[in-house]
Order: C-alpha cells, then sequence, then structure tokens
C-alpha cells in the first residue's frame, strides 16, 4: 500500500487561476502534512491497482461526465472497483459525479442551472450525524461551488448526506469509505471570486446576477475541514 493518499486529476482549473495552483495544489495544502501522490487521468497516466492507495481524493475538471469521455469512463471503471476493494474515496464535483455514474447513478445537467460562488448546504441529519465524515458539521454550513452537472441520480446503495434548494444531492455516501460531495472544500475565497469573475460574461447570458453572487463570497472553514478530516481518517501523517 502506497503511503499517502492517491490524487486523481481529472482536469485543471480555469488557465487564468493557475498562478494559485491548480485542484491538486489546493487539495495537498488542506491535507497537509499528509502526503499526497497525483495521477492525471485526463492526460493518460495509468491508475495503480486499486489496493495501492491508503485514500483516494477525485478532482473536479472542465469536462462533463456526460460527454462519456474515454478517460473518464476507465476512470469510472477504476473507482466501482476501488469501493468494491474498500479503498477509501473522496470525491470532489466531477469526481463526486463520476463516483456516482461509476456505481449506477446518473451525473447529467442541472435542470436548474449553474450554481456558483458561496452557497449554504444543509445536512440530511438523520444521515449525517451517523456518518463518520459528516457528523462533526453544523446542521448547515458555507461551501464554495462552481458546476453545471450534478449527480442526478444517487446509486441504489447510497446513502444522501447534504442538500440545498439547487441541488438535491450535494453530497453521499456509499459503503463506509466512499463519498461524493458536489462543492469544493479545497476553494478559498479568492479563488471562488477568480471563478466568478472569469465567468461573468456566462452569468450574465444566463440572468445570474454576478455582483450579488460575488458579494456573497465568504470563507468557509466547515467544508474546508473535511479534506482533513477525510485524510486523517485513514492515513497517519
Amino acid at each position: 500500500m502506497h503511503n499517502g493518499i492517491l490524487i486523481i486529476k481529472t482536469g485543471s482549473t480555469l488557465p487564468a487561476l493557475r498562478q494559485q495552483g491548480d485542484f491538486e495544489d489546493w487539495i495537498r495544502a488542506a491535507i497537509a502534512p499528509i502526503s499526497a501522490w497525483v495521477v492525471d487521468v485526463e492526460k493518460g497516466q495509468p491508475l495503480p491497482a486499486v489496493e495501492e492507495p491508503s485514500a483516494v481524493i477525485v478532482t473536479g475538471s472542465p469536462a462533463m461526465v456526460s460527454q462519456r469521455l474515454p478517460w473518464s469512463e476507465r476512470t469510472a471503471v477504476w473507482l466501482a472497483e476501488a469501493v468494491a476493494a474498500a479503498t477509501p474515496i473522496l470525491g470532489i464535483c466531477y469526481g463526486h459525479q463520476l463516483l456516482a455514474h461509476a456505481l449506477g447513478g446518473r451525473a447529467g445537467p442541472n435542470p436548474k442551472g449553474r450554481e456558483i460562488g458561496t452557497v449554504r448546504v444543509e445536512l440530511n441529519a438523520a444521515q449525517a450525524r451517523r456518518d463518520p465524515l459528516f457528523e462533526e458539521l453544523p446542521a448547515d454550513f458555507a461551501a464554495h461551488v462552481t458546476h453545471e452537472e450534478s449527480a442526478l441520480e444517487l446509486p441504489d446503495s447510497a446513502v444522501r448526506l447534504a442538500y440545498n434548494g439547487h441541488e438535491q444531492n450535494h453530497a453521499f455516501r456509499v459503503g463506509s469509505s466512499a463519498w461524493g460531495v458536489q462543492f469544493h472544500p479545497e476553494f478559498n475565497a479568492a479563488i471562488t471570486r477568480g471563478y466568478i469573475f472569469h465567468k461573468r460574461h456566462d452569468l450574465y447570458r444566463e440572468r445570474l446576477a454576478a455582483l450579488d453572487i460575488l458579494r456573497r463570497v465568504t470563507e468557509t472553514p466547515h467544508a474546508t475541514r473535511l479534506l482533513s478530516r477525510f485524510a486523517h481518517m485513514f492515513v497517519s501523517p
């Protein structure tokens, strides 16, 4: 077993934001001092045996799970095998949707459109209070988001852990050690503001009030701690 967390890189952040790092850099910062290694599946890098990583984090991506891209479908097969092997997994945004798809759920365009900025996420208290990753979160908390697609249907075996008025499946768990979160726990306020700014023309076309969304951006300490909590549950520093 590899001594550290495998970060499955499924894409990169906006080019204009890369001076601040990329998905894997922000994840590494959040889980430090636990070590992590990266496999870039979008670029064709091969994944290890599912038993090799101590735990796995799957990044976001500008791609869409519904495109069924070859590298994405291969990763979905690997994720299903990793869940069957009880390898701990946390999927973020695209990774969340891909995990749902891999296990028999369905990902696709959210009929309510884009969700972006800092939003409130509510726990499904009956389930979350018994969940080892979510049990210490408050009943509702702030989280950063940017997505157009969603996990529209969860796998039959999934437990829904969080939602809001826009997104019915903001978090879920399958088995004892595989989670998906639609929000971005690795983002900070500056990164989120960058997404809003650089997508402002899209927001205008979609009749979303970019300035109001920008004003609501705040830090998200509870969501951010989820990454560190996941890492420390399965890997020793």
